[in-house]
């Protein structure tokens, strides 16, 4: 898995960079194209929850019952894929409502003039450090999964980084549209995503004396819960909101027959 170090940061450092791409989005673009960002939303989501109960945890319970025996280990794994889950809701919980990462503004709001006030300039500060708390496990979930299995980590990265441009745009608008300031609403919106390989680096680090079988099989475990808990509770509902029919949908669908056939020919 050595080999892989490269990869699987340079996976990393290009997702949690895609918060630039959304900003560069809001700051240049004049309208939001609503269909395509339903779309992109509910294609993420698929990847995520296709790859999450197919591939990652199928994986870690695999190797957890290989190190534990198969009762152990299908509990072990559930204990870690449940705990991802509850993980990412208590970070919900500490975030305060209004600057919750997954309230999404629209490029339409940066015309709103009258809005410019204090409050914007904190709320989007506040999300810019709320997305910079959500990247951290996203960041360690996108480098283990491209360690282990860099064709995974592709996958991953690319679901990740789709999700990340919206979020990008949740911090631009506000501090833009408070501030005057596009250069000031780029650079906090691309130091939120700088978080992501920040999240790779301390988690390897940290785990690097202890990557065995057994702790691979915690971490997909724990990795999947992540990915569903964010495809479930954020992108989804981001789908729906900006959904004109089955829009979102029809990217989820695609997300799970992308993920499928590039699993398939990539054996």
């Amino acid at each position: 898995m050595e080999e892989n170090l490269l990869k699987a940061f340079a996976l990393t450092l290009f997702a949690g960079l895609a918060t630039g791409i959304g900003s560069l989005m809001a700051l240049l673009m004049k309208r939001t194209n609503v269909r395509m960002l339903s779309f992109s939303l509910g294609l993420s989501a698929g990847v995520m929850l296709y790859v999450s109960f197919v591939e990652i945890l199928v994986k870690g319970l695999a190797n957890l019952a290989a190190v534990y025996g198969e009762i152990r280990g299908t509990w072990f794994g559930l204990f870690a894929f449940f705990g991802g889950m509850t993980g990412m809701m208590v970070l919900d919980l500490l975030v305060p409502s209004p600057e919750n990462p997954h309230s999404f503004h629209s490029i339409e709001e940066m015309n709103d003039k009258s809005q410019r006030d204090n409050h914007l300039l904190r709320m989007g500060m506040f999300t810019a450090l709320a997305i910079g708390i959500h990247n951290f496990p996203e960041g360690l979930a996108t480098f283990t999964a491209a360690l282990y299995d860099p064709r995974i980590g592709v996958s991953i990265a690319v679901a990740i980084a789709i999700h990340n441009i919206p979020e990008g745009i949740s911090v631009s608008v506000p501090i833009f549209f408070a501030t005057g300031s596009r250069k000031k609403a780029f650079w906090w919106s691309f130091l939120s995503g700088i978080s992501e390989p920040v999240g790779a680096i301390v988690g390897y680090s940290l785990l690097r004396p202890f990557l065995t079988a057994g702790t691979f099989g915690f971490l997909f475990a724990f990795v999947a819960g992540v990915m569903v808990y964010v495809s479930l509770d954020e992108l989804l509902p981001a789908a729906r909101e900006y959904d004109s029919g089955h829009v979102a949908i029809v990217g989820v669908i695609s997300g799970m027959i992308v993920m499928a056939l590039s699993l398939v020919l990539f054996m």
